[in-house]
């Protein structure tokens, strides 16, 4: 609308303004082509109705007839019918897909449904909405309030809430879960209370409409040299800084990554400095020139934690006189309203929904591979709170890091070298998660039956899982594994260690022992077992992948209770705040308290649980946040509060009058840490163990091409003093590490060491 209302002030011509209002009427005109969900419109050729979707994948074409009925319908001449017949599927479903979107806050899936023996499963609509990454943002298929049974024509609505920023594609249609037979007849889609025929359709900017190179950015080798090495950092510089600081581009005016697609071909034409700088500038003469930017001095003025890094795109070392000053005239007159490409959610953490994963492409070209490292590097150098804290040059890693997605070979290749750059970020959150078929081939899809940890440098045996092919009657706790396959353990540690993605060394050796070391695509693995002055060898059995991950404390560990006669426990890990008033009521003769934090925490308990613990209301955080206005740079917000000595009734809290100590360790990770520094905020508590994950703050999702899903710490979070916890983890007031021979003797040293605090007093 901004855009309609400047054209009628500045080109008030009527051509100009019949165009505009043109432009209005098309956005009405265009749903009603779209959006009917019609069953009597039929394909002369498949018989079937326009623009429906019959079934998702063979095995529903096989399990479920799905037919158009004259016969039985509710209205008109067609319904259309969908029966179980087979068992290669246990559901059928009908979609119409819409791949618009709207302006509404809500949307409603009206309809009449009959069914017909529906005994073991039920019957009703469903309807999804997507955003541009393919991923679900709101679902609904009446599995909780189905129709089951026998019934005559039923009519039924589902209704989601919606947002047409996100939803890029919307999905209607009917279900049939297990057997029997069912009809949908009169399918109508309501937004807002009005028929979908007359919403407004929303006009996505060309960054969503531009989809020249949507199968191949058309680049397929490059052959790298010093000077190509060179080419590309500075290009990829100079790609990401316009894309967060241009204002056209971040409008989303322009599709940028089929921008880059432009640009790299000149980029690697150039022969020298002065033919790249010329490239660069051609192209970024292209884009509109900025308006004046009246406050952007200003901002650049507020004080900041940490200001940004441009690298050598200004220092005019290697880009010519012209486009450097063209490139501070962007900077000093940079976008300070939203950014298309990137958001900040309500805490603070950028958002980067928007950004393409390009799905298909599990192996994708030379030129995608550029975009996937260009497009984290852009996001880590301008949004990473931590950035100041990797530990390297980041503009070095981006150079040092073109030969892995370069010369990339295949799948397996790309997901290395993607997973290589998200470990040199050093963040426990960053890492690929979800499925990757390249990367669990690699690492294995059996685990060992049985879980280890680094303990003294040595890979020990904590918890044995399973007695199958008497495992447990060959290896005990305390056993030290030296060798995996003939291989010693130590040399793999150096083999993987690159590529384990995590905050500090002891996570990282914990993301070693249950990711790498111990799994195998192979039934059985070769350890190589060191117990005292005795060594043998063992072809363990290997089990399900899952086994990598079972946590022996959680499965062994209540919520609460309290043992020693006085000493209360809490885990954490199995604890809800629902439970605190029962809590209370069982530690009132407690005079002290463990809280087991070896755990991610069940429920949030700063603040609830931290009043229980802490009788004034104290500072015990403080975070950093990034800026759409000033990108690369991160500013403290005010420190955030826990505690307090009235309840919402205005009476006093039940507090816990005794002293409390909180174990810790790598497992500690991100809201068990930050959970950590709430209670030890209270004088009363005391901290320890061995050094936490050093992941802290709100996740923020990354999608890169083929679908490699990442995240990163996307807030800092800080004491109130300053002190920092990425990397490092929370401050331990008493350090222990647990030893091989305590395993061994069957002893939990962290628990032991916290009970004898507790007794001695602090």
């Amino acid at each position: 609308m901004y855009f309609r209302t400047n054209l009628y002030i500045l080109l008030p011509t009527m051509k100009k303004l019949l165009l505009a209002f043109a432009n209005i009427f098309s956005q009405f005109a265009h749903a009603q082509k779209q959006t009917q969900l019609d069953l009597e419109k039929v394909d002369q050729k498949t018989g079937n109705p326009i623009g429906w979707k019959l079934s998702f994948y063979p095995g529903q074409e096989k399990s479920y007839k799905i037919q158009l009925d004259s016969t039985v319908k509710q209205q008109g001449k067609l319904s259309i019918s969908m029966e179980k017949i087979a068992n290669d599927s246990n559901y059928g479903a009908i979609d119409f897909p819409i791949n618009e979107a709207f302006e509404g806050k809500e949307i409603t899936l009206k309809g009449f449904v009959k069914i017909e023996n529906v005994n073991s499963g039920y019957a009703g609509l469903w309807m999804r909405f997507d955003d541009a990454q393919g991923k679900a943002r709101a679902f609904e298929n009446m599995n909780k309030n189905g129709l089951k049974g026998t019934k005559s024509w039923q009519p039924i609505s589902i209704t989601l809430p919606y947002d047409g920023n996100f939803a890029t594609s919307l999905h209607f249609g009917g279900i049939l879960v297990g057997d029997g037979k069912v009809w949908f007849d009169n399918l109508k889609v309501f937004i807002d209370g009005n028929p979908i025929e007359k919403a407004r359709v929303k006009i996505f900017p060309k960054a969503v409409t531009d989809t020249s190179f949507a199968s191949s950015s058309g680049i397929k080798v490059i052959d790298l040299s010093e000077q190509q090495i060179k080419n590309l950092t500075i290009a990829g510089e100079f790609w990401a800084f316009l894309k967060y600081y241009h204002q056209s581009v971040a409008a989303g005016e322009y599709n940028w990554d089929a921008e880059l697609f432009r640009l790299l071909p000149q980029v690697i034409k150039s022969k020298d400095n002065k033919m790249l700088s010329s490239a660069l500038e051609i192209f970024l003469d292209r884009l509109p020139k900025p308006k004046v930017c009246i406050d952007c001095a200003k901002l650049s003025l507020a004080k900041q934690e940490i200001k940004p890094n441009y690298g050598f795109l200004l220092d005019g070392k290697v880009l010519g006189t012209s486009l450097t000053k063209k490139l501070n005239y962007v900077k000093d007159n940079r976008n300070t309203k939203t950014n298309y490409y990137v958001s900040l959610l309500r805490i603070g953490n950028p958002d980067f929904t928007v950004e393409k994963p390009y799905w298909n492409m599990s192996y994708p070209d030379a030129g995608y591979r550029i975009l996937s490292l260009y497009r984290y590097w852009a996001m880590i150098n301008y949004f990473y709170p931590y950035r100041d804290v990797i530990g390297e040059d980041w503009n070095k890693v981006l150079s040092s890091s073109l030969p892995d997605f370069i010369n990339a070979k295949n799948d397996l290749d790309y997901s290395l070298a993607t997973l290589k750059i998200i470990s040199r970020v050093k963040d426990t959150h960053a890492n690929i998660w979800g499925y990757n078929k390249a990367m669990d081939d690699y690492k294995g899809k059996y685990a060992a039956p049985f879980q280890a940890r680094f303990i003294e440098n040595k890979l020990v045996i904590l918890a044995l899982h399973t007695d199958t092919l008497d495992v447990r009657k060959v290896l005990v706790l305390g056993d030290v594994i030296s060798k995996i396959d003939g291989i010693l353990v130590k040399d793999l540690v150096k083999k993987y260690l690159p590529i384990a993605a995590a905050s500090n060394y002891d996570t990282q050796l914990r993301v070693l022992s249950t990711d790498f070391l111990l799994r195998s695509n192979q039934s059985k693995l070769k350890l190589t077992i060191q117990r005292g002055s005795k060594i043998f060898d063992y072809d363990v059995p290997m089990g399900s992948i899952w086994l990598a991950y079972k946590d022996e404390l959680r499965d062994k560990s209540v919520a609460y209770k309290v043992f020693d006669n006085n000493i209360a426990l809490v885990y954490p890990g199995k604890y809800k705040n629902s439970m605190l008033p029962e809590i209370k009521e069982d530690f009132k003769k407690a005079k002290g308290m463990i809280i087991d934090m070896r755990c991610y925490p069940s429920d949030f308990m700063p603040y609830k649980f931290g009043a229980y613990l802490k009788e004034q209301l104290t500072p015990f955080a403080k975070f950093t946040i990034g800026s759409l206005s000033f990108p690369g740079s991160f500013r403290f917000s005010n420190p955030v509060e826990n505690g307090g000595s009235q309840s919402e009734l205005n009476r006093e809290i039940d507090h816990f009058k005794g002293n409390v100590v909180v174990i810790v360790n790598s497992t500690t990770q991100s809201q068990a840490e930050f959970t950590t520094m709430a209670f030890q905020s209270s004088p009363k508590v005391r901290v320890t163990g061995s050094t936490t994950a050093g992941a802290d703050g709100d996740v923020s999702q990354i999608i890169l091409p083929g679908g490699i899903y990442t995240m990163i710490s996307g807030i800092g979070v800080y004491y109130p003093n300053g002190t920092p916890t990425q990397r490092v983890g929370v401050k331990i007031d008493y350090p222990i590490y647990p030893t091989i021979k305590g395993v061994a003797a069957g002893k939990d040293e962290l628990m032991e060491k916290a009970i004898e605090i507790l007794k001695k007093g602090f």
